[in-house]
């Protein structure tokens, strides 16, 4: 191996090793299955494997042989070894730890869901209300004005003609769709929906009041679910009477395409209510992993650290851009490089949830990288602006 590509090989292996141990300490801790886990990046970013087979594939002792040097070198405690990783290599296991337990029966549909009411009509919004539509599902959906209503018609519209032009639907198959449709300006239509799905700004203050409203106009018995990415989902059911019908369905952008939905449940979310929604994913076509409310989910949270140290490692001088987006996208065969997947989902999206990441888990690793404040400062959104860590103008 030449010396600029052992050096190659370091840099994968310093970003990727923190991201294997954090998702071995969040199974160790019971935060999500070991099926979940791995589901969770699969769907949600693309990834070929998951992180802890990933561990597996590469050999328990080998991975934990290079984050102990990593952790020599850095002192930062995100690159200790995980303590189950150290057990199981002592055990001379080759395995994070036996299957999770007996096949789980599939969820069932403990409640009645036939109305499904969407709130917003931004394009996560337009996109689950498509999903509920095509799922067969009458949807209610509620915009600030009829221009608003009349877009996510309209981009609901291009897409079912999109599908028919490479022969996926017919006219008739869109014409149904397109009759389950119901827009309204008023929350107070949203009365008698089975469920209903919040998909406004990720803003907490607006969020409450919204759920507060929904808790008077929504029938009894009725789901309310938030598609937030980074709110605490407990704050908003304690706004309303009914904590244990509300639940996090965060669906990943662009809902019709992308097959992950993370299915959050607080404290009080009843177990039908969770059951229920995992089922009602899985009529969907999606792929539901279960979590609890906590920053970041198990997408988020086990993604954002791993970018943020991608723009540490660049403001640090160790490579450019081209370098660790190539070495990523050679090494670790993920679709996109670190810096071009920031400029998708936005700089000040990123900054945001690492933000929210670092207050929750507290690491001083967690930090948002200078670097990431300095380009969300300049404007530099990415691709929304034209520029980001790349110039797309």
């Amino acid at each position: 191996m030449t010396e600029t590509a052992a050096g190659t090989a370091q840099l994968t292996n310093d970003l990727v090793l923190p991201y294997l141990n954090h998702a071995i300490r969040m199974y160790a801790e019971g935060y999500a299955s070991r099926d979940d886990i791995d589901a969770a990046m699969r769907f949600g970013c693309g990834y070929p494997v998951g992180p802890l087979a990933a561990v597996e594939e590469l050999g328990l002792e080998k991975v934990r042989d290079l984050l102990a040097a990593q952790y020599a070198v850095t002192g930062d405690e995100l690159h200790k070894p995980a303590a189950l990783l150290e057990q199981r290599v002592q055990e001379g296991a080759t395995t994070l730890a036996a299957a999770d337990g007996s096949e789980t029966a599939a969820p069932q549909l403990r409640h009645d869901v036939r109305t499904v009411g969407v709130v917003g009509t931004g394009t996560m919004a337009a996109g689950i209300v498509e999903v509920f539509a095509k799922g067969g599902f009458d949807v209610v959906f509620v915009g600030r004005s009829q221009e608003k209503l009349d877009g996510v018609v309209a981009g609901i519209t291009k897409s079912l003609d999109r599908a028919i032009s490479k022969g996926k639907l017919t006219e008739e198959a869109k014409a149904e769709v397109l009759g389950r449709l119901t827009g309204a300006t008023e929350r107070e239509a949203l009365a008698e929906v089975d469920l209903v799905v919040e998909a406004i700004a990720e803003d907490l203050a607006v969020k409450t009041q919204l759920f507060s409203d929904l808790d008077r106009i929504c029938k009894q018995g009725a789901i309310l679910a938030t598609t937030t990415s980074s709110l605490p989902i407990t704050t908003l059911a304690q706004t309303t009477s009914r904590p244990e019908w509300v639940i996090g369905m965060h669906f990943f952008n662009p809902a019709p395409v992308m097959k992950l939905v993370e299915v959050v449940t607080t404290a009080s979310t009843s177990a039908e209510v969770d059951e229920t929604t995992r089922a009602l994913c899985s009529v969907l076509g999606k792929v539901a992993v279960s979590c609890g409310d906590r920053a970041g989910f198990i997408v988020n949270a086990l993604l954002f650290p791993y970018l943020n140290d991608a723009v540490k490692a660049l403001e640090s001088g160790r490579a450019d851009m081209a370098t660790i987006d190539a070495a990523i996208k050679e090494d670790v065969k993920l679709p996109l490089g670190p810096f071009e997947l920031l400029d998708v989902v936005g700089n000040d999206v990123s900054l945001a949830i690492q933000k929210e990441l670092h207050a929750e888990f507290k690491h001083d690793g967690f930090a948002p990288a200078p670097l990431l404040e300095q380009v969300v400062a300049e404007g530099r959104l990415g691709r929304k602006t034209k520029r980001g860590f790349h110039d797309y103008s």
